[in-house]
């Protein structure tokens, strides 16, 4: 069973799937090159953003097809301002122009709706319902994170169907913003080089308990939770 992954972003992807890997999936062992895989392995490249994610793509089932040993083809992309469903006809349609297929291997599209950090939101307990202990030069922070959960309260609803904050031109920028301005009230950080906590096993944890206890949120991250799940009945028998 051997598993090449294709991510989109340059930075926070390529850390924190490798993390998520080691706890739902610790029977594989990460490569660095694609012709290294022999059993119960993975291999994990970015796609350098949007859209030279698309340039990958090619390459990327060449090299499956010649290596023979992959079972499944991940692609992980944002929806950012398209629907999942339009972000998988992409996909498919950019598959059919260029003639592109894989002899043995599996497609699996995972579409983090509407990116990854909008996952990351859904970890109840960055939630602070008394954030008034930030330093004075962060004042400005706790005010935003007020307006933010007056706008939409992620601890109760589903992050992935959070609209777009005025103060922002994307739904990505904005949900940037409320995950960094929810661990800041909770002092500690987040970026995309330094994704920080979203790496341990307890934030991880976090999610899954949310859809687990939550089954009808966070749709996208379950459809990659499930196919983890999938893996690794299929590494078990």
């Amino acid at each position: 069973m051997n598993l090449y992954f294709l991510v989109e972003g340059m930075q926070s992807e390529r850390k924190i799937y490798p993390a998520w890997l080691s706890h739902l999936l610790p029977e594989l062992t990460r490569v660095q090159s694609y012709d290294e895989v022999n059993e119960k392995n993975y291999y994990l490249i970015s796609g350098e953003g949007y859209p030279s994610l698309y340039d990958f793509i090619p390459p990327s089932i060449e090299e499956i097809n010649l290596s023979g040993k992959y079972n499944y083809f991940v692609v992980c992309f944002d929806a950012e301002e398209n629907t999942v469903a339009e972000r998988y006809a992409e996909i498919y349609d950019f598959l059919n122009q260029e003639r592109l297929s894989l002899k043995n291997a599996e497609l699996v599209l995972i579409v983090q709706n509407r990116c990854l950090e909008t996952w990351l939101l859904g970890n109840r307990n960055i939630y602070s319902r008394h954030p008034q202990h930030l330093r004075d030069h962060q004042s400005q922070i706790l005010l935003d994170l007020l307006d933010y959960n007056k706008y939409y309260d992620v601890s109760v609803e589903c992050p992935e169907k959070m609209g777009r904050y005025h103060k922002f031109h994307t739904h990505a920028q904005f949900h940037g913003a409320y995950l960094r301005a929810l661990l800041a009230a909770k002092h500690t950080t987040y970026s995309k080089t330094r994704p920080g906590d979203a790496l341990k096993p307890f934030y991880l944890e976090q999610l899954l308990k949310r859809i687990e206890e939550k089954p009808e949120q966070l749709t996208t991250f379950r459809h990659f939770v499930d196919f983890c799940n999938r893996v690794k009945s299929k590494l078990q028998h």
